[in-house]
């Protein structure tokens, strides 16, 4: 990692052991590292905005539906400037509230940046696409990023999302749902994206990890992986084509009750 890079990083702070100073000191390492010119980017998603999302079945399951009613009703809309990130660990939490930082507009799939190409990298993440050409992960293909992985495996490398909306012309698609508010009240959005699906990249990630893309070294007790964000993506590419097979058949509705693709509605 060097002064004026692009860097996406994927972490979990105690898989480091003791660090003094906690996400603030590996923050702080990391931008002194890529230097004024340098910008670092991080997934601050959140899944708990979604009734679509494995975190939203586990939080309601065996609730009656007077206290799913309730616990729907008083899920917040997505605000970018305050939302706490999901499930994404202390380091990315931290980045998002750093004076300075930029946060995409997505309800579940923002990333959020801090660095001059900050604007750049998480302006028009468009509402019905997750992970694809119109959010933050294409926008650090062209800026030719680096991705580390720090403490975390392959499973959550976020950038293989990308290569499942190049690898055919029709990839699987499915429903998701969100609260937004977009200044005339909450209300819940539907739309029709990619079914983006993270089970199987530890497997492409041991194969990409023997191309010799991949740098390794460890950061206090965690193993950490660097390598361009564009050589997995296009690694991934070639590896879903043979992998796994394109989509045939509907489209797979989300779980839960039908609602009106790509509109607001139900505002409470």
């Amino acid at each position: 990692m060097g002064a004026g890079q692009v860097v996406l990083v994927h972490s979990a702070l105690s898989r480091l052991g003791h660090v003094e100073g906690g996400p603030a000191a590996v923050v702080a390492a990391l931008r002194e590292l890529l230097g004024h010119d340098g910008t670092l980017a991080v997934p601050s998603g959140t899944s708990a905005n979604s009734d679509t999302s494995p975190h939203y079945l586990r939080a309601t399951a065996g609730m009656s539906l007077t206290e799913l009613a309730r616990y729907r009703s008083a899920m917040p809309a997505y605000d970018p400037r305050s939302t706490p990130t999901t499930a994404m660990g202390r380091i990315p939490e931290y980045v998002r509230t750093l004076p300075g930082a930029l946060r995409s507009a997505h309800p579940h799939t923002s990333f959020a940046a801090i660095g001059p190409r900050a604007a750049a990298i998480t302006g028009g993440h468009a509402r019905d696409c997750l992970l694809g050409e119109r959010s933050p992960l294409a926008r650090l293909y062209d800026a030719g990023a680096l991705v580390l992985l720090l403490g975390v495996g392959y499973d959550k490398c976020s950038a293989f999302h990308l290569a499942e909306y190049r690898y055919t012309g029709d990839p699987p698609r499915r429903s998701y749902r969100g609260v937004i508010d977009d200044g005339r009240g909450r209300g819940w959005y539907e739309f029709v994206d990619v079914n983006v699906d993270a089970s199987d990249f530890e497997a492409l990630g041991a194969d990409f990890d023997r191309t010799g893309a991949v740098r390794r070294g460890w950061a206090g007790a965690a193993q950490a992986r660097f390598f361009p964000l564009a050589a997995a993506v296009d690694y991934a590419v070639g590896w879903f084509t043979t992998h796994r097979r394109p989509a045939t058949g509907p489209t797979r509705p989300a779980d839960g009750p039908t609602r009106r693709t790509g509109r607001v509605h139900s505002r409470t």
